[in-house]
């Protein structure tokens, strides 16, 4: 199973248990990389938490969480579609199942039609303003793919998709109005981009032989500065945020250990070392849960 394998997959004992015809659509929806459907659910879970929903509408949670898998996965299956030529000449991408011919374009079209059902089904759980900002995020997931091309800041497009759930999550349990969603938003925003700069890391050498532009390459050697930056700013909007749904500084303490896990993130960073790269990006689902952590205890108090 190795060499059909991307070299970050996670879960290869899983896709071992599944017939060797479904193999391809699982790594597809990157069903053996989890991390990526963290990343995705938990701006989403901050919405419903500091909302004041964690009571009132704990079932959200889990639907979110379902949405999460399948919508991610419907995404990656799209991006892998419109990349696939790209994908094909980055060698931590070649062997994704499109670029490699493993799974058709036309099959993977049908793939993405049943992922995109299964989140009707999830839409379908949320009150209905809440299904009208879900359904607002398609136009920015279809223009994702393209930036990459025409902007050095796709990591930026990528930050208003993958935030995207804080909006839902709040709307879906009427956090109420002010400056504490805009705030969160803009937060994840940041965040998304410190963190997937680092991910990009791994094909700066690629990337630039193909010609596809990301953070990593524009920040260039001062990627550990700019990282830093955007983690500041996520933190300091985050602040604000929980500032604005309870103005006390002891609510600032709730962040203290999402801030340290950021900045050991930081000043462990190896730029040259892919391993190290991945491993810090993965460590942001941690990142993520301690933020939910903060989300939790300011909006349920």
């Amino acid at each position: 199973m190795t060499a059909t394998h991307p070299p970050d997959s996670q879960h290869q004992g899983f896709l071992a248990l599944l017939p060797a015809g479904l193999r391809p659509y699982a790594l597809l929806a990157r069903f053996d990389r989890p991390i990526g459907w963290w990343l995705l659910y938990w701006p989403c879970a901050w919405g419903l938490a500091l909302g004041g929903g964690a009571r009132s509408h704990w079932p959200l949670f889990f639907w979110m969480l379902l949405g999460a898998i399948v919508m991610r996965g419907a995404g990656c299956v799209y991006n892998d579609i419109v990349d696939r030529d790209l994908d094909a000449r980055v060698a931590r991408t070649a062997l994704r199942p499109v670029a490699s011919g493993a799974v058709p374009v036309r099959n993977a079209l049908l793939w993405v039609l049943l992922l995109s059902l299964l989140g009707l089904v999830v839409l379908l759980q949320l009150p209905l303003p809440a299904q009208v900002i879900a359904l607002a995020s398609l136009a920015l997931v279809a223009a994702y793919p393209f930036m990459k091309r025409i902007t050095w800041w796709p990591q930026a497009w990528l930050g208003l998709v993958f935030s995207w759930g804080a909006l839902v999550g709040w709307i879906a349990v009427d956090g109420g109005q002010g400056l504490a969603l805009p705030l969160l938003y803009a937060g994840s925003i940041a965040w998304v981009i410190g963190y997937d700069t680092i991910y990009a890391l791994q094909d700066i050498e690629d990337d630039a032989l193909v010609g596809v532009k990301s953070s990593a390459r524009a920040m260039g050697r001062h990627v550990r500065g700019g990282v830093a930056l955007c983690y500041g700013v996520a933190l300091a909007l985050w602040a604000g945020a929980l500032w604005s749904v309870r103005p006390d500084p002891l609510v600032l303490i709730a962040l203290l250990p999402a801030a340290l896990h950021l900045t050991g993130q930081v000043a462990t960073l190896d730029s040259a070392n892919d391993a190290d790269a991945l491993a810090k990006f993965r460590s942001n689902r941690f990142a993520g849960l301690l933020v939910f952590a903060a989300m939790l205890v300011v909006g349920s108090a």
